[in-house]
């Protein structure tokens, strides 16, 4: 089994569900997280496409270091190892502008899952 966590942005949540559902993958986990990339934060095509960080810029003090967080969303997905391209092809297709800030998707092996309610174990704890 495999943890698929992705790192998206906040408008792109609402498709991104739904292209996982329509894909038959309705069970997700999502944080409201806050990063940054080698860009440096927030800024150019990112602001536009998400009006609510102008507003971050403007009410920003003079004397904060130039540190910029950009608002967004961490989903995470447990699947079966032979479903993780599949699941990467969604995210991809759902999220992809080709304008810096997409995403990023990360794909880390499961030791163990278990189902806290009946005690169940590995891949039956998941479906």
């Amino acid at each position: 089994m495999k943890e698929i966590m992705m790192v998206i942005r906040r408008h792109q949540v609402p498709a991104t569900k739904k292209a996982f559902e329509d894909a038959g993958f309705p069970a997700l986990t999502i944080q409201s997280v806050e990063g940054r990339g080698k860009q440096g934060g927030i800024g150019g095509w990112a602001a536009e496409v998400d009006p609510e960080l102008n507003a971050l810029l403007k009410n920003k003090p003079a004397d904060e270091p130039k540190f910029d967080w950009i608002p967004k969303r961490l989903l995470t997905i447990v699947v079966q190892d032979d479903q993780v391209e599949e699941v990467i092809d969604v995210i991809v297709k759902a999220n992809q502008t080709g304008h810096m800030g997409d995403g990023k998707i990360f794909v880390c092996p499961l030791q163990e899952v278990i189902r806290v309610r009946t005690g169940e174990l590995g891949s039956e704890a998941v479906v």
